[in-house]
């Protein structure tokens, strides 16, 4: 399996080898891809006030999003098992490296640009380019020990998180006490046990990836050519399809602006289950932001939260009035 063929083209583990395709699994991916995109743009109208929803903290939208994310670790671990059969060639999989190290510092940098408050720091790429550096070392180790590796990282924000994990150089790992705020978040723990399932799952039923799957016989070609031209492609499509996503809506917002009552019940909405989600009792977390909409609006940074166009100093006071909302809720 190729899986540098066209290098950069695939949100996936960096190659080692190969050079037969597997259509099935690049159309996986493609499904993936797919769904990803639905999300994001779920996520873009929500943040414009078009959706009432908030994604982020929805439980139905929270499973979706960490489906989506599972199936690419997944296809990580099940990849870098079938780029090692026939030999590990370091200079590939390096080249694949660098694109995806690369890839992720300009999510980083362009995230911080535009939203400095919850820039993704770690994210699907950082934790892909991470995880297939870790899983060289599974390829090849014992089945169950690989299992139990998985269960650890799995369990270990259960019985492993601490306050010193809550230090911004160690966000990374996933054992903080406290979430840290992202856009984009997926930790080594508990994600890079995804990888260690598909590595375990590529090893231990070997037929089942075998160069056979997606043959004519088992898929027809013309039915998964769409979605595994997707699955080939998926970095680019991944790192494109969301600044145009989310400047189609924001040209949307300017020329038919979403409705002011609308808005305030779907941004008092999503707030209040932001906030329980953040274990607030519901009651304060509703007056709280309440309290937040009276604030701004007060402070003419209503219209501004509306049409996303709040400067960076109008953002600092927003969130200090969220402060003040909830430090007098508490006192009530």
């Amino acid at each position: 399996m190729d899986l540098s063929a066209a290098p950069g083209t695939r949100i996936d583990a960096p190659s080692a080898e190969g050079r037969a395709r597997l259509p099935l699994i690049d159309a996986v991916r493609g499904v993936a891809f797919l769904a990803m995109a639905i999300y994001h743009f779920a996520w873009d109208l929500g943040y414009f006030g078009y959706f009432a929803t908030d994604v982020t903290v929805d439980l139905g939208w929270r499973i979706f999003a960490r489906s989506i994310a599972g199936t690419f670790l997944a296809l990580v671990g099940v990849s870098l098992v079938l780029a090692s059969r026939n030999g590990f060639r370091r200079g590939r999989f390096l080249r694949r490296l660098g694109i995806l190290a690369a890839a992720a510092a300009a999510i980083t940098g362009v995230t911080w640009f535009v939203f400095p408050d919850m820039f993704i720091f770690f994210g699907i790429l950082h934790a892909i380019a991470v995880s297939s550096v870790l899983g060289l070392a599974f390829v090849r180790a014992p089945i169950p020990l690989v299992i139990v590796a998985a269960a650890l990282c799995f369990l270990a924000p259960w019985f492993f998180s601490a306050p010193v994990f809550d230090a911004p150089a160690l966000w990374w790992l996933g054992l903080y006490t406290e979430a840290p705020r992202s856009v984009d978040y997926v930790p080594i723990f508990p994600w890079f046990g995804v990888v260690l399932a598909g590595i375990a799952a590529a090893r231990t039923f070997p037929r089942l990836f075998s160069g056979q799957l997606g043959r004519p016989g088992m898929v027809k070609a013309r039915m998964l050519a769409p979605l595994a031209w997707a699955g080939r492609h998926s970095l680019p499509l991944y790192l494109l399809h969301q600044p145009v996503l989310f400047g189609l809506v924001y040209l949307a917002a300017q020329i038919v602006p979403p409705s002011l009552v609308g808005f305030e019940a779907s941004y008092i909405e999503s707030c209040t289950a932001s906030c329980v989600g953040s274990e607030l009792d519901a009651d304060l977390c509703r007056r709280t932001c309440g309290c937040l909409v009276e604030q701004t609006k007060s402070e003419d940074l209503w219209s501004g939260l509306v049409g996303n166009t709040l400067t960076g100093d109008q953002i600092t006071r927003y969130y200090e009035l969220a402060d003040q909302c909830r430090a007098a809720g508490e006192a009530e």
